[in-house]
């Protein structure tokens, strides 16, 4: 033993321990607990006898194997409802409101003998994709967050990352990564900063990488117009809410199983490494103070993912006017570039005009929408699109071809698709890696290709399309 070294040591027991079983850490960790816990009901007398108090009634349904997951989807599903039932109205009132002030400042520059083209710039294009982007932006988020809020301050968040610990687990990732990916339906962003939380340099990397298939405020706008316009126009307008609901939560559980998938493909592949142990202690369920919900959901989430969107809309509506008004032959340069995208844009479901707003709208997801709209109507400047459903399914399928799979693709291809530039960005800063900011790109965008170009070709191999 004289001549045993400390090296001698590290490695008997890397050795030994890649002859343990994967579940050896958590085996520790129980014990530790069970031990405690024994030693706590020796030390300490309670007034009550009860066998089981509130919060463990509470949780033996919220964290059963049986009622778990159930009980989840209840309430992401009903969040999702009141921002589909909620949002569009707003929206509307909104964006009237904001065009109008646009108007007004159109004709003021024009009294003045502003030049066409700086009235053009600033209020068609700088000023208009401000107004959609809040328009559309704002409403969704003045429900989702404080939705969200609401159920982390009530102590329901930790429950979910308990629910879904071992299908992370299953994937090579944490379960923390629950967390993070929730806080990626408010913003993929904000996402990606959370995963701090996460102390493994793997793991987190893993949950960086994989949380743009959770969509994003910016992405709901899209999702709802395609869930109502073409899913739930086909059933009574009673029910249309509920099934325009129902049509995104199915869309996020694709995104979420896409989660799990590449999580699982990274963890084996690039990201090799050893699942580390992840104990998590179940906060009391916690009275709601409304106070404190409404400064974070407003203050904290929904202004200032607002003004970071503000910031990156206004140069991107800038772009639309410049394409949509720069001559290219006999159409404009906005036209041209996606008649050369149309090829490749029908090889995946799609067609050119969409490709060109996904290009033009890697600053902000909002402008998706108006932008194709805009292209669509042959306007010079986004504009006010059709009001009602039926107006908006004459104008993409009468008008521009579209099918059921052009509705499709688009949903799979704006859950699937690259981050935003914000969300790169704050890859960037949080991996000090651009290789891994340009790999976030390369795997979404590359998943979102693949993915719609399968269901376009199995669907005209079928004789669907």
């Amino acid at each position: 033993m004289e001549n045993v070294t400390p090296n001698d040591v590290l490695a008997k027991a890397e050795a030994l321990r890649n002859n343990l079983s994967t579940g050896f850490r958590d085996e520790i960790v129980k014990s530790l607990y069970s031990e405690a816990e024994k030693i706590a009901h020796r030390a300490v007398k309670t007034a009550s006898d009860k066998k089981y108090d509130l919060d463990q009634k509470i949780d033996r349904l919220v964290t059963s194997p049986i009622t778990g997951l159930p009980i989840m989807l209840l309430m992401l599903g009903v969040v999702i409802w009141l921002t589909v039932s909620g949002a569009n109205v707003v929206s509307e009132a909104i964006a009237n409101v904001l065009f109008s002030l646009g108007d007004l400042g159109r004709n003021l520059f024009t009294t003045i003998g502003a030049p066409w083209w700086l009235t053009g710039f600033i209020w068609d294009g700088v000023y208009l994709g401000l107004a959609w982007v809040i328009s559309v932006m704002l409403p969704p988020m003045m429900i989702f967050f404080p939705a969200f809020t609401f159920l982390e301050d009530l102590g329901y968040l930790p429950r979910v990352a308990f629910n879904l610990d071992w299908m992370f687990k299953k994937s090579g990732a944490h379960g923390k990564q629950s967390l993070t990916m929730a806080m990626g339906f408010g913003c993929n962003a904000a996402g990606v900063v959370a995963t701090r939380i996460i102390d493994s340099p793997r793991e987190r990397l893993i949950a960086i990488l994989t949380n743009n298939f959770v969509p994003c405020n910016g992405r709901f706008p899209t999702l709802i117009m395609l869930a109502t316009v073409f899913v739930a126009s086909a059933f009574p307008a009673a029910l249309t809410s509920f099934i325009a609901a129902g049509t995104v939560v199915g869309v996020v559980l694709i995104g979420v199983a896409f989660t799990f998938f590449m999580s699982w493909a990274l963890s084996r592949t690039v990201l090799k490494g050893e699942a580390s142990a992840f104990t998590l202690e179940l906060p009391p369920y916690r009275k709601p103070n409304f106070g404190r919900i409404l400064y974070t959901s407003i203050i904290d989430r929904t202004i200032f993912v607002l003004w970071r969107a503000m910031q990156t809309a206004a140069p991107a509506g800038a772009i639309i006017w410049l394409l949509a008004n720069i001559p290219y032959g006999d159409v404009n340069l906005a036209h041209a570039i996606a008649d050369w995208l149309n090829p490749f844009g029908v090889l995946l479901g799609l067609d050119g005009v969409i490709l060109l707003a996904y290009i033009i709208a890697i600053p902000a997801n909002e402008i998706v929408v108006p932008t194709m709209m805009m292209m669509y109507m042959g306007a010079g400047m986004m504009v006010n699109g059709p009001s009602s459903n039926t107006d908006i399914f004459n104008l993409l399928v009468n008008g521009n071809g579209w099918t059921l799979l052009t509705a499709i693709n688009l949903m799979l291809f704006a859950l699937l698709h690259n981050p935003c530039a914000t969300t790169i960005m704050t890859i960037y800063k949080e991996t000090k890696s651009w290789k891994w900011a340009t790999v976030s790109v390369v795997i979404t965008l590359g998943t979102a290709i693949l993915v719609t170009f399968l269901t376009a070709s199995i669907a005209r191999l079928l004789g669907w399309a």
